[in-house]
């Protein structure tokens, strides 16, 4: 893209974004995610019914009547995103590649923690780490986010999300809210996904085109694999053929299911030509 497309696209994101965050997550996000604890605001007359472990003693032998401590949430939150660039997401037959579906979505995020004044940061990952944006606060930091987004330039093809997670564990010293935005195609990353989902509050947003999960019937196809470069024949008027896949597919889903239960974390899946703000809506309600 040119520097004016880029811009273009960008003012688009934010535009589409700030909109859906107005008027469809007022609240929504804000109750999905707990804050870091509970901080001290006032001490007030004692009422019937309140806590008696929140007694302030001190205050209330000085004035000789009972006193107790008001507290409130904690609301600075830090959200990382998590987002696979490798060259499977390039896919798509719809009406967006997985690379765009996965773009949108983490701009949507962006601005929503921006616009509840949290920070957010990035990890771009292939099978090694791309790119890192510390988290920060504010809409240049969001814009900057989604420029990144769409200007990415990977190094490599591959995926390794197992890479991604450690680097996510060694950086990240506080509770965080980590969205992993990947179409999850590959493994061994379950210990890594463990020892977060123990730390921070983890959410796997899984990507996936219809093409992925079914193939058409369209003949003799000379296929390559966009990460590995391997090429093959493969005869999809073959019913067995067509099946082979599509269990693939189903075996993959049901494993990252359930390495994701395993890790008391969340997953989410969202399909090239479907809703995505739905599927957020509808988790970020049932968060609450």
């Amino acid at each position: 893209m040119t520097t004016a497309e880029i811009i273009k696209k960008v003012r688009e994101l934010e535009i589409r974004s700030k909109k859906i965050t107005t008027h469809l997550f007022t609240g929504e996000y804000h109750s999905a995610f707990k804050g870091k604890g509970m901080s001290f605001r006032e001490v007030r007359d004692y009422a019937a019914g309140d806590d008696v472990r929140f007694i302030d003693w001190n205050v209330s032998a000085r004035f000789n009547t009972p006193f107790t401590k008001l507290f409130e949430e904690e609301r600075e939150l830090t959200m990382i995103l998590l987002i696979d660039t490798s060259s499977s997401n390039l896919f798509g037959t719809t009406s967006r590649r997985k690379k765009d579906l996965i773009n949108e979505i983490a701009a949507l995020l962006a601005f929503s923690a921006i616009s509840n004044n949290d920070k957010v940061g990035v990890i771009f990952f292939s099978n090694r780490i791309e790119k890192y944006i510390p988290p920060q606060k504010g809409r240049q930091h969001a814009l900057f986010i989604v420029r990144e987004l769409l200007t990415v330039e990977p190094r490599s093809k591959g995926t390794g999300l197992g890479q991604a997670i450690r680097f996510f564990n060694n950086t990240t010293r506080q509770k965080s809210i980590a969205f992993l935005i990947s179409d999850f195609i590959d493994n061994g990353f379950e210990s890594d996904l463990k020892v977060i989902g123990r730390k921070h509050d983890v959410i796997g947003i899984r990507t996936y085109d219809k093409m992925d999960m079914q193939l058409p019937a369209a003949g003799l196809l000379y296929v390559e694999d966009a990460e590995t470069g391997r090429q093959q024949w493969i005869d999809t008027n073959s019913a067995s053929v067509r099946y082979q896949y599509q269990q693939h597919f189903f075996n993959n889903t049901e494993r990252t299911k359930s390495e994701f239960l395993k890790s008391g974390a969340d997953l989410l899946h969202v399909r090239t030509d479907e809703d995505y703000v739905k599927v957020l809506q509808r988790f970020f309600l049932t968060r609450k």
